[in-house]
């Protein structure tokens, strides 16, 4: 058995990566730690998510970095579900105890140290372990991942957009000098457990946010490699996001192309379903570990469609993917 610890663990993606943890028949779930000023901690993550008393009882312990060395005395495997600045701060310091490290955070997801400074609001300071990290697009690049030790696991707009994307580019149907436009909606949990007005029940409403700026877009242009567009919104729903994907096809390229570019890329994908004749809708993908991908296909107009479970395949059960793919366990252990 390998033994994991979650840290970070009071929040949305904590909570559920400890339910898939627990139920994993190869790792022992063996903490779940907060930080030491967290008002949570010496609670049962239980007495937080009422869902899993009885299954996850244990409490959140209260981490600081003097901690890491005995806390990793006998651990395989962290889990950093923490702010950015965090996760940018105790990689190294995981590392440095021979563990292998799944960063749910975005500092270690893109391989340029100034995309921080504009981005993030911090500078980089491991660029070593920028080149070392590999991006844990489980159904992309399955390869690398088993060669590392530290995965940075992808955003959940990143994650529907390049997984509806990245089969026309592989197969090069996308016209050239055009951008892939990609309108998503996300739930409000993808704002995190943490009170705030902007994501309080009464005050959401369906509208953009981000326009331009959002971190996720640069991190799609350099996973996708080539430019999008690319507009968030907030929904008036708790979780799940559906991203809707305009492309413009190269001239010549017919709906069966396209349809053979993603039977190509997912036919032996069991955590992507590839719609027929139907179009995906969040109420079939909440609560589950899959990506729905639909699409159609007009003269050189293509719209592809996405959805996922913005805690699940956006988060947390991509990071047992990536789990599962490091240490050679079938790829839906604990997810199905």
């Amino acid at each position: 058995m390998l033994k994991a610890i979650v840290v970070g663990a009071s929040g949305y993606t904590g909570a559920e990566l400890a339910h898939f943890l627990v139920r994993h028949p190869h790792i022992e779930l063996a903490g779940l730690y907060v930080s030491a000023g967290s008002l949570d901690k010496g609670k049962k993550l239980s007495a937080l998510y009422g869902n899993l008393s009885g299954v996850v009882d244990l409490p959140l312990q209260p981490l600081g970095n003097a901690d890491i060395k005995s806390v990793c005395a006998d651990i395989d495997i962290v889990i950093l579900a923490t702010a950015h600045e965090v996760s940018h701060d105790l990689v190294p310091l995981f590392l440095a105890q021979n563990t292998v490290v799944f960063d749910l955070s975005g500092a270690f997801r893109v391989q340029s140290a100034g995309f921080y400074d504009k981005f993030y609001g911090f500078t980089h300071q491991y660029p070593e372990l920028l080149e070392k990290a590999v991006y844990g697009l489980a159904e992309w690049n399955f390869e690398a991942v088993k060669k590392t030790d530290l995965i940075a696991v992808p955003g959940c707009y990143t994650t529907a957009s390049l997984t509806a994307l990245k089969p026309l580019v592989e197969a090069g149907l996308i016209k050239a000098d055009t951008k892939p436009t990609i309108n998503a909606t996300s739930g409000a949990s993808g704002a995190g457990r943490k009170a705030s007005l902007a994501s309080s029940f009464c005050e959401v409403s369906l509208q953009p946010y981000g326009v331009f700026t959002h971190r996720h877009k640069p991190e799609i242009d350099q996973h996708l490699g080539m430019p999008v567009v690319f507009t968030p919104h907030l929904g008036s729903f708790k979780r799940g996001i559906l991203a809707s994907i305009n492309v413009q096809l190269k001239a010549g390229v017919t709906a069966d192309k396209v349809n053979q570019a993603y039977q190509n890329a997912y036919a032996d994908k069991p955590l992507v379903r590839l719609m027929d004749g139907t179009y995906p809708a969040l109420k079939n993908v909440v609560g589950t570990p899959f990506c729905d991908l639909g699409w159609a296909v007009e003269g050189d107009d293509l719209v592809a469609f996405s959805a996922i479970d913005n805690l699940l395949k956006g988060a947390s059960s991509q990071a047992i993917q990536c789990i599962n793919l490091r240490f050679g366990f079938a790829i839906t252990t604990s997810l199905l």
